[in-house]
């Protein structure tokens, strides 16, 4: 009987100190668990969703809206008559809207041609520092324009459709460290109706861009287009945007220099048609204007 008491007894002082060993397992676990590095994606590569014409790698959160009006003036080649310009504008305006955190759309409407646009755009993959860790952002872009302004030949049979064209884009992009970020953007636009049966439908680019961090509030941006195959090279001249962001909390202003008078992928990509080194350029601002439109969930 003593025995059997003596028995049970060791028997429950080994489970007590089984169970504390393995509480003790279990905490240090999770201590080493806390101390891994969590998978975290990397933000403010650019501080706006473009970098001047082009498409960022940047999203906008969920349930905000970007109110933007993009605005260029005339040539500065047109002299202190036109006042280098400033006499001159063209503009685009812009609604966009942030769906989850890689996927937003927007909509928008250009001087240029009158055009009326949309697009999306969806990050399938983004670059994230931590567990799991992946080197790039890897975005794409699509989207179309339609031109409204009166047809060029109205006696004859006009389609809706030749009014439209599309464009499709890669955005690969990767924030090098907190002052430089830079991406490349391989681009093809489609269009319905071409002027000629010799001309491709399809025009194909290159397009590189980034950002250089001058200070807390000040970067320095560009983006370049290197057009392959031109609908009239005679004419037509690659893409080039310089200039500088500057944030003020809820804005984002940037102002610029630029080549094109579109600003839509369509326009910029395909119908530059200034060249820098006849002052053929414009001056102009980007202005972004985020609101909140849906409540935030909680974390």
């Amino acid at each position: 009987m003593i025995n059997l008491r003596k028995g049970i007894f060791l028997t429950l002082i080994s489970m007590i100190f089984l169970l504390k060993a393995k509480a003790q397992e279990e905490d240090l676990l999770k201590l080493v668990e806390e101390d891994k590095p969590q998978k975290e994606i990397v933000k403010n590569a650019f501080k706006a969703t473009r970098i001047i014409n082009t498409q960022s790698m940047e999203f906008l959160a969920p349930g905000t809206m970007d109110f933007t009006i993009l605005h260029r003036f005339g040539q500065l080649d047109r002299g202190v008559n036109n006042l280098f310009g400033l006499d001159e504008a063209s503009m685009r305006m812009a609604f966009d809207f942030g769906i989850t955190k890689n996927l937003m759309i927007g909509v928008g409407r250009s001087t240029y041609k009158k055009e009326l646009d949309a697009f999306f755009k969806y990050a399938p993959v983004r670059q994230s520092a931590g567990s799991s860790a992946f080197p790039v952002t890897i975005a794409l872009a699509s989207g179309l324009t339609l031109n409204t302004l009166p047809w060029q030949d109205p006696v004859r049979q006009n389609y809706f459709t030749s009014r439209m064209a599309f464009f499709s884009q890669v955005i690969i992009g990767r924030k090098f460290s907190e002052v430089l970020s830079l991406q490349l953007t391989p681009t093809m636009i489609h269009y319905n109706l071409v002027p000629t049966v010799d001309t491709s439908n399809d025009i194909y680019a290159l397009g590189i861009g980034g950002r250089y961090k001058l200070a807390k509030r000040f970067s320095f941006n560009w983006d370049y287009s290197y057009v392959i195959n031109s609908l009239d090279k005679n004419v037509y001249t690659n893409p080039l945007s310089v200039g500088i962001d500057i944030e003020t909390g809820g804005h984002v202003f940037q102002l610029h220099f630029s080549n094109s008078t579109g600003m839509n992928e369509r326009a910029f990509v395909t119908e530059t048609s200034g060249h820098w080194d006849k002052t053929e350029v414009r001056f102009g601002f980007n202005l972004s204007r985020i609101f909140q439109i849906k409540k935030r969930k909680e974390d």
